[in-house]
């Protein structure tokens, strides 16, 4: 008995070492087949893997059967084998001629007498998986030793089974997440949390010379294009995804777009998730930013030779306008005089606008003028000069600001993007009893400005597009078409060059609110 117990010892530390030394399942189900025979002195075994979806074994490696036979599947609960898998627990049968449980089709197609049965449940986390059986015990009957030798092997190979599944998982996984970032355009870096690359796509290389330079980390890639304290501010920031600029003058000019998006692991219980790595994703912008160096050179060029030719005919204007009103000139002149004065204003007002773009829009943070203020005093000045330059006739205008707001910034530049937002509060609104309400609070180390309004509100497709360039909401949505459609993106431009934010609330007919966020 003792030298039985050693030999099975040894058995099952070879059958260990033996699965845990393969990985491809189609070798590990083969390797499966092959030792549980042995185990426990059988002529043959075989092995079922459990489909979860139509709850019926089948056999994933079929040694030596016939294909009709190998198609063979059992319903949980058919035959011995089923048995084993619905209870699961093992079942030893000697007497298979006289035992019900058995069923003989398998046996029919193949041909093979069974005449004794040692079948166990491969077990995970308390899910079985599949079956082991060993047939035909070569020497007398399956004895309550041959179970707990075959019990044990068939952990191990539930294990090993339940490791290859892993493993093959995750090879799958990354194999497509190879074939994504090859196939995608943008430049994409896979790093671990410190930084250290560990995957690079075709573009990012091409972007960022990495045969030349050989990066093993982001830190060297921020030396190369910019400086390291930009890294330092990615690597810093708390929110999820960090947005930067790549540039670089020679020897061709490149411009990049990045953005650093947090690797959360799985949370521990009453934990915050850590970061376990980042994705970095690089666009190439060059194309757009000299597009829009060049169309900010045309709108400066243009809006300047403007300005000079429409200030003399707003001058002669108003003095036509004003002659024709104290004397007896035709109505035709009066009218004519009228509208020359007004179109002329409006066309001044639309190109001293655009120059205010042009200026903003080729800002730096280094440019700012940066002071401290209060938010409600810059409301109440924002508000006067809407009045003055539209009328604000119809509109109720009041400055929900409880309690002091200091805003660090450019005053002017501030100024002129709120001024925007209160403007387009009532020029885009239909409404009789038009509404504006200029708001200010401080939290968690940002200063937020707002606007709100009670007009038609702005449909959920239009909330990114509104803040681009010369773009307008359709005119048969807000009955106004008048402007350049530049407002929202000089009120982006001034948030942006501050190092903060605009963003847009709405629902449709009941109105809007634009905040713009800055670091406090």
């Amino acid at each position: 008995m003792i030298v039985q117990t050693q030999e099975s010892l040894e058995m099952l530390v070879m059958v260990s070492r033996l699965l845990s030394s393969k990985l491809d399942i189609s070798e590990l189900l083969t390797t499966i087949m092959r030792l549980a025979s042995r185990v426990v002195g059988a002529e043959r075994a075989s092995l079922y893997l459990l489909d979860e979806k139509t709850q019926e074994l089948y056999f994933d490696v079929a040694l030596g059967l016939p294909e009709e036979v190998a198609r063979i599947r059992l319903k949980v609960g058919e035959g011995v084998a089923g048995t084993c898998a619905k209870e699961a627990r093992s079942i030893i049968a000697n007497d298979v001629a006289g035992d019900n449980r058995h069923s003989g089709k398998i046996d029919a197609k193949s041909g093979f007498v069974t005449r004794s049965l040692l079948t166990c449940p491969m077990i995970i986390k308390g899910k079985v998986i599949g079956v082991v059986q060993a047939i035909n015990k070569t020497d007398g009957d399956f004895t309550e030793t041959d179970r707990n030798n075959f019990e044990a092997f068939a952990s191990q190979a539930a294990i090993a089974i339940e490791n290859s599944r892993l493993f093959t998982s995750v090879k799958e996984e990354k194999s497509k997440l190879e074939i994504v970032f090859k196939k995608i355009k943008e430049g994409a870096i896979l790093t671990d949390r410190d930084g250290g690359i560990t995957i690079v796509n075709s573009a990012a290389r091409l972007f960022l010379e990495f045969e030349k330079f050989k990066f093993t980390d982001m830190r060297e890639a921020f030396r190369t294009f910019s400086t390291e304290e930009a890294y330092d501010s990615v690597m810093a920031s708390p929110e999820r995804t960090t947005k930067f600029d790549f540039a670089r003058e020679k020897p061709k000019r490149l411009y990049l777009e990045g953005s650093a998006m947090r690797l959360l692991g799985t949370p521990k219980e009453g934990e915050a998730p850590e970061t376990e790595g980042w994705l970095w994703i690089l666009s190439d912008v060059t194309a757009q930013k000299l597009e829009e160096r060049m169309a900010r050179n045309f709108l400066s060029l243009i809006s300047h030779k403007f300005k000079t030719p429409l200030a003399a005919i707003s001058g002669y204007a108003q003095i036509l306008s004003d002659e024709s009103h104290s004397s007896e000139m035709p109505e035709i002149v009066r009218k004519s005089a009228g509208t020359i004065y007004t179109q002329g204003a409006k066309l001044t007002s639309l190109v001293e606008s655009l120059l205010d773009f042009v200026t903003v829009d080729s800002l730096e943070q280094a440019a700012l003028n940066c002071s401290s203020f209060d938010a409600g005093e810059l409301a109440r000045e924002v508000l006067e000069t809407a009045r003055k330059r539209l009328g604000m006739d119809g509109a109720t205008c009041r400055i929900a600001i409880p309690e002091p707001v200091a805003v660090r910034g450019d005053r002017g530049l501030i100024k002129s993007a709120l001024k925007n937002l209160v403007e387009n509060a009532v020029k885009f609104n239909p409404a009789k009893e038009k509404l504006v309400v200029i708001s200010a609070a401080a939290r968690d180390g940002k200063v937020m400005l707002s606007v709100g309004d009670n007009g038609p509100g702005i449909p959920g497709e239009e909330h990114e597009n509104i803040f681009g360039k010369f773009y307008q909401v359709e005119a048969s949505f807000t009955g106004q078409v008048e402007g350049w459609g530049i407002g929202l993106a000089l009120v982006k431009k001034v948030a942006e060059v501050h190092g903060g934010r605009a963003l847009v609330k709405s629902q449709l007919q009941k109105g809007s609110a634009f905040t713009i966020i800055l670091p406090q």
